[in-house]
């Protein structure tokens, strides 16, 4: 059974209903600080929460919305907090049909209404009574017309006694004993008026095979010390949240409190409780590639707290049964007390131990809230995080908040709703609708990342200086090869840094992605860019030969690629990109300036230009190889035969 949408009514900070669409996989609630993203989560666990917890019941003093609570209790009303909108699974659908017979029920999709007072309403569930009755009837081999009738207007277990007492006579001889199995299907125990048998469906089989719901939150971590005296069965109703996380790994370890607070040996439970670790540890480094160097390590022992007993005016001696949780490096042979290590690893181990508890109930489908989960992790953890998420959502339905770009997968944001805080209170909306800067950034921010990401595709990259210079390697290394002569490999990647200054920062982040990278780049003018570059190089970042220059293909001291061309080549090229802004004439150029940049600016007046202009004209021209002269297109492949050897 799958969860297809969410109505919330009157929730909190929700004033007006809000309604948002379910994705079979993972749905994702964006949204600021306070903008009422956990409140979405909160009201869809109170729905079928998967434990009597009563944090998760529905209650009009704590969550209707506090400006409308007198006008509430004026009216004696049982508001509807929210409607969940299911998807019945085929296989159910199936098994109510070898019940109930061919088309009595043949429901996909239903609702279900929670109300304040914690009582539930279906809507859409309609089974066939008729139908049903025929179907039976039929089975049974009974041909009478009138008892069909009568049985169809049946509406509950006590209509359906009093019809079996008509058939009582001889007439009726072994038809009752039939009749008489029919009777759970008329019980209406739920009371639905004239309709017992969708009542029944209802019960029977939409009720308890309903998803159940799992929250989870940072507060859930577990604490590096646990009073196992709090975990006893006679202190069943602790509000904390870090003790019920230590209960479930005790549960799962199979631990019986009580009998380990009898206990005068605790190995066999230690040791209990590092073969359920061991069993979490096993899944959770698929995922943690932070460090794998980690260990968690428990201890039970005693404690003597000391009190003061004032009737008898003396210290009583209180023992406490203490499970102290540590983890272990086992490279620096280090141990810590749980909390001193980073809390995301403390999230994950912690998550995991409740995701292991109903992971081992096999009779119930269960879906994931969870709130702001990996927001202590580093990026590259929660790109590990969604990872596991996506291996998660094969079979189960995740919701979870974030505000960090990086738990967004810029490749579904379709599955990304927006969350906002408002004048009228919270609005939910899809992504596409969302209109505020602030609650957008993260998804902005996380396309951002993949389309910079996407840049560097290849294992091979070769760093220019600007989009001109990818556009002229481009554009002349295609004119060479259409002439047969030696261009660019087709697996190296021109990577354009946006200026020389940018240009050990590219080499930095791609070097620490283990990418080939060379360098192609104008002569360096800033000696701060220089002496940074030169760093790397004695940092073996990047071999001094990984680094070209375009001075190294022309008979100059310095150089940028527009020096690859013949000047009167150039120049064409400038003058008719800014025709009707200059012209300029070969002979107007100073020698004495070192590139042709330099020489132009001086001509012109000007200290810089858009040297994207020519370059686009070029590539927009459509020109052949004849275009240049036999001088220019050797620079350029000899700049190509290098760049390739690289690779």
């Amino acid at each position: 059974m799958k969860l297809t949408n969410v109505q919330i009514h009157k929730y909190k900070s929700i004033e007006s209903d809000q309604s948002f669409k379910v994705e079979d996989g993972i749905t994702v609630l964006v949204g600021m600080n306070e903008a009422g993203k956990t409140s979405v989560l909160e009201a869809i666990a109170k729905v079928n929460y998967f434990t009597n917890d009563k944090a998760f019941k529905f209650d009009t003093t704590h969550d209707y919305p506090r400006k409308e609570k007198k006008k509430l209790d004026k009216s004696g009303e049982d508001p509807r907090a929210i409607t969940l909108s299911f998807k019945n699974d085929t296989s159910l659908l199936a098994q109510i049909e070898d019940d109930l017979g061919e088309g009595v029920f043949t429901v996909e999709n239903f609702t279900y209404a929670k109300k304040y007072s914690g009582g539930g309403t279906f809507g859409g569930v309609k089974a066939n009574l008729s139908k049903f009755v025929d179907y039976k009837i039929s089975e049974f081999g009974i041909d009478d017309a009138d008892l069909t009738t009568r049985l169809k207007k049946c509406n509950n277990a006590a209509e359906f006694t009093e019809l079996l007492k008509t058939i009582e006579d001889d007439e009726h001889e072994g038809i009752k004993e039939n009749i008489e199995t029919l009777e759970a299907y008329f019980e209406n125990s739920w009371n639905w008026e004239s309709d017992p048998l969708s009542e029944y469906v209802a019960r029977t089989y939409i009720s308890p095979n309903m998803p159940k719901f799992l929250y989870y939150d940072e507060y859930y971590s577990l604490p590096s010390e646990v009073v196992i005296e709090e975990l006893s069965a006679k202190k069943t109703g602790t509000e904390n949240e870090e003790y019920k996380t230590a209960k479930a790994l005790f549960e799962l370890a199979d631990i019986n409190v009580d009998d380990l607070l009898n206990a005068d040996d605790f190995e066999d439970y230690v040791a209990e409780l590092e073969a359920t670790q061991a069993l979490i540890s096993k899944e959770l480094f698929k995922y943690w590639s932070a460090n794998n160097n980690l260990k968690i390590r428990f201890a039970i022992d005693k404690k003597i707290a000391k009190s003061t007993n004032y009737n008898n005016n003396r210290e009583d001696k209180i023992v406490e049964h203490r499970l102290n949780i540590r983890v272990e490096n086992t490279r620096s042979d280090m141990t810590l007390p749980l909390k001193n290590r980073s809390k995301g690893f403390n999230w994950f181990f912690s998550f995991l131990v409740w995701f292991k508890k109903i992971q081992e109930d096999k009779r119930s489908n269960y879906i994931l809230l969870l709130d702001e989960p990996g927001l202590n992790l580093h990026a590259t953890a929660q790109g590990d995080l969604l990872r596991f998420f996506e291996d998660l959502a094969n079979e189960y339905q995740i919701i979870y908040t974030t505000h960090s770009p990086f738990m967004i997968d810029s490749l579904k944001l379709p599955s990304v709703r927006t969350v906002v805080e408002t004048e009228t209170g919270t609005k939910i909306s899809d992504t596409i609708q969302e209109k505020d800067p602030r609650t957008l950034f993260p998804l902005q921010a996380a396309l951002g990342y993949n389309v910079a990401q996407n840049l560097f595709i290849s294992k091979n990259n070769l760093l220019v200086e600007g989009v001109s210079d990818l556009i002229y390697l481009t554009v002349i290394s295609d004119l060479l090869k259409g002439e047969g002569r030696t261009g660019l490999k087709e697996d190296i990647t021109i990577v354009p840094v946006g200026g020389l200054d940018k240009v050990t920062t590219f080499i930095s982040l791609l070097g620490a992605n283990k990418l080939n990278i060379v360098c192609l780049l104008d002569s360096f003018v800033d000696q701060k860019g220089k002496a940074r570059l030169e760093d790397l190089i004695r940092g073996n970042i990047i071999k001094q030969k990984n680094v070209k220059f375009f001075d190294e293909y022309v008979a100059a001291d310095k150089a940028d690629i527009e020096d690859l061309f013949e000047k009167n080549e150039y120049i064409a090229l400038f003058n008719e990109s800014f025709a009707g802004e200059y012209a300029v004439k070969e002979s107007d150029l100073d020698s004495k300036v070192s590139t042709i940049l330099g020489q132009i600016s001086k001509v012109i007046g000007k200290a810089h230009f858009n040297h994207y202009r020519p370059a686009r004209l070029l590539a927009a021209k459509g020109i052949d190889a004849k275009y240049f002269t036999i001088a220019t297109l050797n620079r350029f492949e000899q700049v190509f035969a290098d760049v390739n050897k690289f690779f």
